[in-house]
Parts: C-alpha cells; structure tokens; sequence
C-alpha cells in the first residue's frame, strides 16, 4: 500500500471509529431522535452541532452563510474543526462539519476556485444530505425528471483523488454503500454511509 493509500485509511478508520464511539451509548432511533431535536430551523448553533459527534461539534466554531454567500461566525471554537447548520434552501437537513484540510476544499468548491488535491479532509453530516444532482457540483434543484438524493448519515472524504478509485459514481447513487459524487469535477469526493 503506497503511502497516500495509507494516510487515506488510518484518516477514514479515525472518523469511522470517532463516529461509533461517540455513539455506542445510543440506539439508532435515539440518535435520529437528537438529530432531528438539534436540527430545528430556529437555533443555527443546535443545527450545526447536529452534523458530528458531540466530542467534535460541541467546541467547534460555528458558521453561516447568509443567501449572499456572505459567512458569518455564530460561535469561536477551540478544535480546529467548523460546522455549519441545515441550508433551508434544500428539502432535508443537511448541516456538516469539517476539519481544517475539509474547510479548505469547501472554501475552494464555494469561490469556484481548485480544490487542494492533496489533503484529505473529512466532513461529518450524521444529520444526512439533500443534494441536487450527483454530477453538479452547482446545481441549485434537480434537472426536470429528476428528484433530490437523499443520503443518510454520511462522512465525505475529500481532497484525495486517489480514494475516489473503485467507487461507482452516476447520476443516480446507490446511497446506501460508498460512492463518488461529482465525478469528473474538481471537486469530485467520496461519500461513506455510516449507521
């Protein structure tokens, strides 16, 4: 196994042993239960901290983006990590949080610039994720005679080419295994169910 292959796995085998740690205590319908409670349109904060373990989202910093594309910071953290709550533009909660190499790419996707290409980042979104389109990378609501992918509970690894590898991708995904979304894109990342 080369060595980006490996840093690859030791970064996915981290966010997938955080993730059942952080909730092993729990029943799959209590934390769809906390996940939904948190997710209320009226408290951003409780939205954000809905899309990653508590031991993550609890001392991230939170942010905003208004309908501008404007940010705005909610909360400082301390972690390094960001989380951002639901956009109410799409039909399903979708907030997400990211490490630093995640909120880089994010930052790249968001002002249509590369991408970094060589550092994986990781995105929780334990709440799930509404998307448009699979092949879109900008897509603001499906193409006529399509509907919105909904994903459960996922990570997103990005910034890695080479995890893409392997991976079926397409306009509309198996949700329920590991795909590739945007292929063919700069942004193109891997999406991992989890639960």
């Amino acid at each position: 196994m080369n060595s980006a292959r490996y840093s690859l796995a030791i970064i996915i085998t981290a966010a997938l042993t955080l993730s059942a740690c952080s909730k092993r205590d729990e029943t799959p319908a209590a934390a769809s239960e906390a996940s939904s409670e948190a997710a209320t349109p009226g408290d951003p904060v409780a939205s954000a901290e809905s899309a990653a373990p508590k031991s993550i989202s609890a001392a991230a910093t939170v942010i905003s983006m208004d309908a501008d594309g404007k940010m705005s910071e909610l909360r400082k953290g301390t972690n390094g990590w960001t989380c951002m709550p639901d956009n109410p533009t799409t039909p399903g909660p979708d907030p997400m949080c990211m490490d630093g190499n995640a909120l880089a790419w994010a930052n790249a996707w968001m002002g249509h610039k590369p991408p970094p290409t060589d550092a994986p980042g990781v995105m929780y979104m334990l709440s799930g994720g509404t998307d448009a389109s699979n092949t879109d990378p900008y897509a603001t609501k499906p193409t006529e005679g399509s509907d919105w992918i909904k994903t459960g509970p996922h990570l997103m690894i990005v910034g890695s080419a080479a995890i893409l590898k392997g991976h079926p991708a397409g306009q509309q995904p198996d949700t329920s295994a590991p795909y590739v979304m945007w292929q063919g894109t700069p942004y193109a990342h891997l999406m991992v169910p989890v639960g």
